[in-house]
């Protein structure tokens, strides 16, 4: 098989829409680490990590490293080829716009169950956020012991499904209300769900271990060859008329 893969579209085909964040991040204990104190990015790690996901066939260059501050802008289909993967001792990470949906189906969920198969041991925070048309978001966060939350849906609009147990979430890791207010982040589990902001809660859950949008740490820039469901998956969502 050639480096395109299963793609139908030409490499320079502009695509519609952006992809804000597409993150899936594995934190294993302890879960007190903080990103400050991370040893450097395992280059040959972080490109396993990516090629062991459902998502993708096969790591066919590393283009080297690249600061966690600095996102990936899908303009073209050969972007889509291009994902961002760390492995910083016991927390590694990656960012795919084969993550991203509007609605159809949740491939971060997807993705996530895979990891909680391999990973029992460890906490699981995936962010997900595209504008095709109007912002579509996924979020979830997935503890050891089966506690878990998923948010999927349109914010201010419906559908919005949340699934699982927020407050369980927040409760075994001392987020409290006050908490996310101190972050500036507007959460009430009596709201709407849509009203909530599920990927800063997200974000809270990993605390100090997080390592996106982070000038100190560097990630690899890897262009790798997707799998044929996730190719047929962002055709769909990012170059189909």
């Amino acid at each position: 098989m050639s480096d395109t893969g299963f793609w139908t579209f030409p490499p320079d085909r502009i695509t519609r829409g952006s992809g804000v964040r597409y993150e899936l991040t594995v934190l294993n204990p302890p879960f007190t680490v903080e990103a400050d104190d991370l040893p450097p990015n395992d280059p040959e790690r972080a490109a396993e990590f990516a090629r062991s996901l459902g998502t993708i066939d096969d790591v066919i260059e590393d283009l080297g490293p690249r600061k966690q501050s600095d996102t990936i802008t899908v303009a073209t289909r050969a972007d889509l080829d291009l994902v961002q993967a760390g492995a910083w001792g016991n927390l590694v990470s990656i960012s795919d716009p084969a993550f991203a949906d509007d609605g159809n189906d949740t491939p971060l969920l997807a993705e996530a169950t895979r990891l909680r198969e391999r990973f029992p041991d460890a906490r699981i925070v995936g962010r997900v956020e595209v504008h095709c048309g109007a912002e579509h978001t996924e979020d979830l966060v997935w503890l050891p012991d089966g506690t878990m939350f998923h948010a999927c849906g349109w914010p201010g609009d419906e559908p919005f499904v949340v699934a699982g147990d927020p407050q369980a979430v927040m409760s075994a890791l001392g987020i409290t209300t006050e908490v996310l207010e101190d972050l500036d982040v507007y959460f009430d589990l009596d709201d709407e769900p849509n009203q909530n902001d599920w990927g800063a809660l997200a974000t809270a859950c990993l605390a100090g271990a997080d390592p996106w949008g982070r000038a100190d740490l560097d990630a690899s820039s890897l262009r790798v060859r997707h799998s044929e469901h996730a190719i047929s998956h962002m055709e769909a969502l990012y170059l189909s008329d």
